[in-house]
């Protein structure tokens, strides 16, 4: 169990900054992920924590101590890579032994630890098997086993889901959480997998061109976003432009009292499919009354996506279980509702001037 502190880090190849000066505090049993989009810096942060490239500048901090002077191999940590990183001329024993020989583990206490770790993976009884033998899922699951087996201060994993389909990827994910949970090493986990990393993450922090844009727990980084990007990026988030003006909020023609929208200037309302309301009738709550027309219904089974016109531009809306009057809508206009409570707005910048449900 240990807590990791990274303080002022940054890293450039040659004159493109990849690393803005990143400041995170990760607690000891945390799973901790990453998660952006291709080049935001979040696998050249886990290398340099890893130690297999070095920082600028900045401090990396474990239990108090200063790893970031330390090579890569006394480090103490695990890491578990996105394609595999297995030995093909070992078996799949030696494989997850692999660790345990360089820290002179005695044969005895080297064999346990290994039956243990196949076990924890599901592996139990492959231990004679090379990987030319296994799927793909199992080979990751050897690569997760000999990262385990050293029982390491810090658990490092680098996408290592992407090379698997969806099944597999549901359930290994499954697998690694709870064994993660169950040994209570701390754990940086990178992905660009928005539902990935909301299923698996105590906390997740969401990076963009080499800065973080914010951190939070799954429910907070979906349902209260502070960053536009952070709101456009983890999950489907409607946009569409408005103005505030003396109290109210202008959206389209349309104009709605709005407390503590005091300053008149330009500004973005956000909010998510699923509470797009397809209906005009009194509610319990505040709402902003829309007109839209449906350009297009996607029928999903258990759900319908509608694509609707309005005023102010297309949005998306999400219908759950919906009857078959909700299915041949397109083309026709409809009466939508949004809940205030559950509107983001942003300024021009992208940083949050209020919620609906702070009003």
């Amino acid at each position: 169990m240990a807590d990791l502190k990274i303080q002022g880090l940054a890293k450039s190849y040659r004159d493109v900054r990849v690393l803005e000066g990143i400041d995170l505090h990760i607690a000891s049993g945390e799973f901790f992920t990453l998660l952006g989009p291709s080049g935001c810096g979040k696998t050249t942060l886990l290398r340099t924590i890893a130690g297999f490239q070095h920082q600028d500048r900045g401090e990396i901090i474990v239990k108090g101590e200063r790893i970031d002077n330390k090579p890569a191999h006394k480090r103490d940590i695990g890491m578990v890579f996105q394609d595999y990183a297995i030995f093909p001329h070992l078996t799949v024993a030696e494989n997850v032994a692999f660790g345990l020989k360089a820290r002179s583990l005695p044969k005895a206490a080297m064999d346990q630890r290994v039956d243990e770790s196949l076990k924890m993976v599901r592996l139990e009884g492959y231990h004679a098997r090379y990987p030319a033998e296994m799927s793909g899922g199992q080979q990751q699951r050897i690569g997760l086993a000999r990262a385990m087996a050293i029982r390491p201060t810090l658990l490092l994993m680098d996408e290592p889901l992407s090379n698997l389909d969806a099944k597999l990827r549901i359930e290994l994910r499954e697998d690694i959480r709870d064994i993660q949970r169950r040994l209570g090493i701390t754990t940086i986990y990178v992905t660009h997998d928005q539902e990935e990393a909301l299923a698996v993450s105590d906390r997740i922090c969401v990076m963009n061109k080499g800065n973080v844009e914010q951190i939070g727990t799954p429910f907070e980084i979906y349902r209260k976003p502070v960053r536009r990007f952070a709101a456009g990026f983890v999950g489907t988030m409607n946009f569409l432009p408005a103005r505030a003006e003396n109290g109210r909020l202008m959206v389209g023609s349309q104009s709605f009292p709005f407390a503590g929208l005091q300053a008149e200037r330009a500004i973005e309302i956000a909010f998510r499919p699923e509470n797009v309301i397809l209906a005009n009738r009194p509610l319990d709550e505040e709402v902003l009354h829309l007109r839209a027309e449906v350009r297009k219904v996607t029928f999903l089974g258990r759900e319908a996506h509608y694509m609707l016109t309005t005023e102010a531009g297309e949005i998306v809306a999400q219908v759950a279980d919906p009857s078959s009057d909700f299915i041949d809508m397109e083309g026709k206009p409809v009466d939508i509702c949004l809940p205030l409570a559950k509107i983001v707005l942003f300024d021009r910048n992208g940083d949050l001037v209020m919620t609906g449900a702070a009003r």
